[in-house]
């Protein structure tokens, strides 16, 4: 959902919020086999997930790795955060090595700039990470919070484009001008004394305001690189209309170019869905859904063959 302070000029490099979601997930299952097989989607990036961890932690890549649902890759949702926890949080119960998430993130070097994929791999729900200090390894985490059953978020994609990744991103990190040191500092009170009680209090409306400020100030600070505030037009078209239609927390997440949007009520966001589908009908590359916070950790479950 945001950094808070691009340019470390508080001190600390980045910061970020964001928060898990249930219908856009990684799962996959590993079992021990005769010779490396992957299969399913994301299966290239998994390939490469695989052959860093097993070099890294000194195990065997002989296994079977069968991806049930991969998250889309650079899109703004933490594919390869997710993809490379998942892994190596299954080879860990598979060859017993007691290993923690974080001790993944960080032999994987996850955690660069955002925290918030470790974090909700972790805990779940709301999460807002401390940045990156002189001596971070992952970022830590500050301020963990669940977020209300009824809350929804609809999300928009743009089936045409990624968001900036790899080497393009830090090329666009390294040409960005400095952000500005009272910018960064309006942004954390904004989050600390107004976004998260907000959230406390189970009021979204002034949550989704915080949100929407924050998207405005680092999108607009971004927008030199990625040509706006929001990635792709379209999307940008349809947040506005959203934005119309009462919905709060407008932004886009990390590079796009999917955006995204809170709704409160599970019924007010399927009405809102279907409306937003038939306006945008003619966007052929669009595409939309309503999901749900989730509140609970990455699950890893351990399954014996019976003998």
């Amino acid at each position: 959902m945001g950094f808070l302070d691009l340019s470390g000029s508080l001190g600390r490099h980045f910061g970020s919020i964001g928060i898990a979601l249930n219908e856009i997930s990684t799962r996959l299952t590993v079992t021990l086999a005769d010779r490396s097989l992957i299969t399913g989607p994301s299966s290239d990036r998994a390939q490469q997930c695989l052959k860093q961890l097993c070099l890294a932690l000194n195990v065997s890549d002989q296994l079977n790795v069968h991806i049930e649902s991969a998250i889309p890759e650079h899109v703004g949702l933490g594919s390869g955060t997710q993809m490379s926890l998942a892994i190596g949080m299954a080879l860990n119960a598979v060859y017993g090595l007691g290993l923690s998430v974080r001790d993944i993130a960080a032999v994987t070097e996850r955690g660069q700039r955002s925290g918030i994929g470790i974090g909700v791999f972790e805990q779940g729900g709301l999460v807002v990470d401390g940045g990156r200090g002189a001596n971070t390894i992952t970022p830590p985490v500050l301020v963990h919070m669940d977020i209300p059953e009824d809350w929804r978020f609809i999300l928009v994609f743009d089936k045409r484009g990624q968001g900036l990744h790899g080497l393009q991103e830090i090329q666009a990190f390294n040409a960005l001008p400095p952000f500005p040191r009272q910018e960064a500092a309006r942004l954390c009170y904004l989050l600390l004394m107004q976004g998260l009680p907000a959230l406390a209090e189970h009021n979204l409306a002034h949550f989704g305001d915080v949100i929407t400020q924050l998207q405005s100030s680092v999108g607009g600070h971004f927008a030199s690189a990625q040509g706006g505030i929001f990635t792709s037009t379209d999307v940008a078209e349809a947040m506005n209309w959203l934005a119309e239609q009462g919905a709060v927390a407008i932004g886009q997440t990390s590079w796009g170019p999917t955006g995204f949007c809170a709704v409160q009520g599970i019924q007010h966001a399927e009405h809102l869905l279907e409306q937003l589908k038939q306006r945008f009908s003619n966007h052929d590359k669009l595409s939309f859904i309503a999901a749900s916070a989730r509140n609970n950790s990455g699950s890893v479950h351990i399954i014996k063959k019976p003998q």
